[in-house]
């Protein structure tokens, strides 16, 4: 019996230079006899030829869509462009439609017309719920950086613009550690004991920041928590998958002793009910970062990017692909396991809107 056909397309987000494979990872399916298509890329951190050399197929971009075999499974990251096309492929990505977030009909709906399916990244999960592969640490990491730079950015009379990434971690923290200069904000990371809160900490910690953890103990009685404008940077890690009260409201926000500068909300939901910021609903991106939701002499910006780890885009990527080989290497039983909670929620999802 044949493998299954992987095919890796290239991203088309902005600035997203993070791939679901890596070519490391890559080596390793083609090793286990899968068959491996990767689309050429203008923006990926890894050179075509790295792909190349695995003497895997390599072809145009985003030529999935009049080129892939029906029975192949179409890998990426971030959603697809928008479109009404039909889907009749097998999908496996971050499609932000589970929550309903804004436009998730209109996702979903593809696969209905199509007869394709979806395999939501951020829902493979293990039996015990726990995902299988996740960006959480780099995304904590990152959103912790860029809050630190806005900060100085404020401290300096500026407005935090046009982000770029790094070539590793050790390069971001050292240019944290020049833009700081001695200076030492006081941070709160919600969500601390997490994978995602982790990155943010160790950002921290690297940088001698006092910080605050809370993670579901401090929380467990409910919002707002005027504490939080207490400190000068605000990193909220919290994954949210149901109602919950606002851990912030205008009013925490208005108060005169506040303190707090800068959020950045890491989770970044703003167009669903979910939302436990419930004061902004758009995100920003790389070369607008922050969003000024208090103007005058004590200002407050927001941060709400949703691919934050594509400022790390290789280690990122590296990390996030050896999470997810083991299941991928175990695709060819899509009917059960992770694949098959996958494509069950999917089918649930999916059906509400028909």
């Amino acid at each position: 019996m044949s493998k299954p056909h992987l095919w890796l397309r290239a991203e088309t987000k902005p600035l997203e230079e993070r791939s679901a494979l890596s070519p490391g990872n890559a080596k390793k399916l083609i090793d286990h006899g899968f068959k491996l298509t990767v689309e050429r890329s203008t923006q990926s951190i890894f050179d075509d030829e790295e792909y190349e050399a695995l003497d895997c197929e390599c072809v145009a971009e985003n030529s999935w869509q009049d080129q892939a075999p029906d029975d192949a499974y179409i890998l990426g990251l971030k959603e697809l462009p928008e479109a009404t096309t039909p889907l009749k492929h097998r999908h496996i990505y971050f499609a932000h439609a589970y929550k309903e977030q804004e436009g998730w009909k209109d996702v979903l709906g593809r696969y209905n017309a199509g007869g394709g399916a979806l395999y939501d990244l951020e829902y493979l999960t293990d039996e015990s719920g726990r995902r299988v592969a996740a960006f959480g640490f780099w995304a904590g990491f990152a959103g912790a950086a860029v809050a630190v730079q806005a900060w100085c950015a404020q401290r300096d009379h500026q407005v935090l613009q046009n982000l770029s990434s790094y070539k590793n971690q050790e390069a971001m923290i050292g240019d944290l550690q020049n833009i700081l200069a001695g200076r030492k904000p006081r941070m709160i990371v919600i969500g601390a004991h997490g994978r995602c809160g982790q990155g943010a900490r160790s950002v921290a910690d690297q940088l001698g920041l006092e910080i605050t953890c809370w993670d579901m103990e401090e929380t467990k009685a409910g919002g707002p928590f005027p504490e939080i404008a207490e400190h000068d940077i605000f990193v909220n890690c919290v994954f949210v998958n149901s109602k919950i009260p606002p851990f912030l409201t205008h009013e925490e926000l208005a108060a005169d002793q506040r303190k707090l500068s800068v959020i950045c909300d890491v989770s970044c939901d703003p167009t669903s009910d979910l939302n436990p910021l419930p004061f902004y609903t758009d995100c920003s991106d790389f070369t607008q970062p922050c969003m000024r939701i208090i103007d005058g002499d004590k200002p407050l910006d927001l941060i709400a990017i949703d691919h934050l780890p594509s400022l790390l885009p290789a280690e990122s990527s590296d990390d996030f692909s050896s999470q997810l080989l083991p299941s991928l290497l175990d695709i060819e039983n899509d009917t059960e396991g992770v694949w098959r909670r996958a494509h069950d929620l999917f089918t649930q999802k999916s059906n509400s809107i028909k």
